[in-house]
């Protein structure tokens, strides 16, 4: 394989990885579906304990978050470098 047609590839390549950098973003969906469902389970359970679930929820949404930003970065450099 010559030079020209190796070259030929590289945007395919790209294209291929940056989506499989973007399937954490699947992942990332569900996890903050989860905390969400879990928070609104807990406060209707106990009321009482609202100020003491919500800072934790927020909590994992901004780290669940940070996940999805990461790939959608990782997928940004993939392709644009």
């Amino acid at each position: 394989m010559d030079v020209q047609t190796a070259q030929a590839f590289v945007p395919a390549a790209k294209a291929i990885g940056a989506g499989i950098a973007v399937i954490a973003l699947a992942g990332v969906g569900i996890g903050i579906g989860n905390i969400f469902s879990s928070l609104v389970t807990s406060i209707a359970r106990n009321p009482a304990s609202r100020d003491q679930v919500f800072g934790l929820g927020i909590l994992g949404f901004a780290l669940t978050e940070a996940v999805a930003l990461f790939a959608l970065l990782i997928a940004f450099l993939i392709l644009f470098v």
